[in-house]
């Protein structure tokens, strides 16, 4: 398996498909990255078409075990995002 792509590597990679600078590269990345962020935290969702569909799911009051010790307790309920992977991508990744 490689190693995953850096924040760098990406912006490079973006401003050369987007035949622009890095500096508006990175401004992009940056604008998706908080759009993504501000609407997923407020209860919404987000598609990247051909890549996925980012949301948050809301898991209830469970009971869980601590390994180390083997205690169970209470765990409150939480929210957890969520990724659905596009067909597209699966199909690409499996071919």
């Amino acid at each position: 398996m490689s190693k995953p792509m850096t924040k760098t590597q990406l912006v490079a990679t973006l401003a050369d498909n987007m035949s622009t600078d890095k500096k508006s590269a990175a401004a992009s990345l940056e604008a998706i990255c908080d759009l993504i962020t501000s609407e997923v935290s407020g209860g919404g969702a987000v598609t990247l078409p051909g890549v996925g569909k980012i949301y948050c799911r809301e898991r209830p009051e469970r009971m869980v075990r601590n390994p180390a010790t083997g205690e169970s307790f209470k765990k409150a309920a939480d929210k957890v995002v969520k990724m659905t992977i596009a067909k597209a991508l699966k199909d690409s990744v499996n071919s």
